[in-house]
C-alpha cells in the first residue's frame, strides 16, 4: 500500500488533524414517531478515532446523518471545526455499509466520481484515482473492471477509495466492514487504523462488532437502545499501529468484555 504521506505530498508530521466535532443536547425526531436521538451530547478531538455501539435501533446511523449534514437534528447544535463549518461539511466523507457503487462504471471511474462533480478534468482525475487506488492495495489490473467483477472485500475498498480521493478531513464510517467475513474484516482493520493513524482524520465508526470498535479506536461510545444517549464511554489505551495478534491478548479481551457488558446494562435499564 502507498503510504498516505506520500499521496498528499507531506510528511506525516506536516499533516494537520481533523476538527473537532461538537453535539450539544441534540434530538432527532421522523414525523409522530419516537424519537430516534434525545439530548444527545458528543465531543470528538480533532483527529480522534471514536466508535459508536449500541442495539438496533439506537440511532447510531441517524447520529451519522446528523454529523453528515444529511439530516437536520429536531433540537440542539452540530458543531464541527470553528464556528464557519461549511467548508468542514465540504470535507466530510462518509462511507456506508453498502459501497453503492455505479454499475456500469469501471472501478477507476467510480473512484474518480467525486472528482468529476467537482469539475476536474478527466486526465486529472483519473491520474488522483490511481494514486488512491495503490492507497487501498487495488492494482492497475483493476482499473477496467465492473463492480459485477469483484468481490466484497474490492467492492468496499473501491468505496474507501472513493472518500479518500476527496481528501477528507472527518470520516464516518457507518458499518463499512459487517458484510465482509472475519479474516478479510481483520485484515482491512489494520489497513484502516494505519490510514487513519497517517491521515489525522477526525473518525466515527459505527458497528454492531464490539471487538472491531474495541481494535480500532481511541475511544468506544455506548448508546442506549431508542431514543439514542450516550450512556457510558471507554478509552482504548493500545498504541499505533495496531496488529491482528492484538487480538489474542488478555487486555483486549478485558476491554471486549467491559464493552459487552455496558451494552447488556443500557439494555435492562431500558427495558425498567
Amino acid at each position: 500500500m502507498l503510504p498516505l504521506s506520500e499521496y498528499n505530498g507531506t510528511t506525516q508530521t506536516e499533516t494537520p488533524a481533523g476538527p473537532e466535532i461538537n453535539l450539544l443536547g441534540v434530538s432527532v425526531r421522523f414525523g409522530d414517531s419516537q424519537a430516534a436521538l434525545a439530548d444527545l451530547k458528543l465531543h470528538c478531538r480533532g483527529g480522534e478515532f471514536v466508535s459508536v455501539v449500541g442495539p438496533s435501533g439506537c440511532g447510531k446511523s441517524t447520529l451519522l446523518r446528523v454529523i453528515a449534514g444529511l439530516q437536520r437534528p429536531t433540537a440542539g447544535t452540530v458543531q464541527i471545526g470553528d464556528d464557519d463549518s461549511s467548508e468542514y461539511r465540504r470535507q466530510t466523507g462518509v462511507v456506508f455499509q453498502q459501497p453503492t457503487l455505479l454499475p456500469w462504471r469501471r472501478l477507476l471511474d467510480n473512484i474518480a466520481l467525486p472528482l468529476e462533480l467537482r469539475g476536474m478534468s478527466r486526465e486529472k482525475r483519473r491520474d488522483e484515482a490511481r494514486r488512491v487506488c495503490e492507497l487501498v492495495g487495488l492494482s492497475v489490473d483493476d482499473e477496467a473492471k465492473l463492480p459485477r467483477m469483484l468481490s466484497g472485500g474490492m467492492r468496499m475498498r473501491v468505496s474507501l477509495a472513493r472518500t479518500l480521493v476527496t481528501h477528507p478531513k472527518v470520516m464516518l464510517l457507518d458499518e463499512p466492514l459487517a458484510a465482509i467475513d472475519d479474516i478479510l474484516r481483520n485484515q482491512l482493520l489494520v489497513e484502516l487504523a494505519e490510514l487513519w493513524r497517517q491521515g489525522k482524520w477526525t473518525t466515527v465508526l459505527v458497528t454492531h462488532n464490539v471487538a472491531e470498535a474495541v481494535f480500532i479506536s481511541q475511544r468506544v461510545i455506548v448508546m442506549s437502545p431508542r431514543p439514542g444517549r450516550i450512556v457510558d464511554e471507554l478509552p482504548i489505551p493500545f498504541e499505533y499501529p495496531r496488529q491482528s495478534e492484538l487480538r489474542a491478548t488478555a487486555r483486549f479481551a478485558e476491554l471486549t468484555g467491559q464493552v459487552t457488558a455496558a451494552l447488556h446494562t443500557s439494555g435492562r435499564e431500558a427495558a425498567k
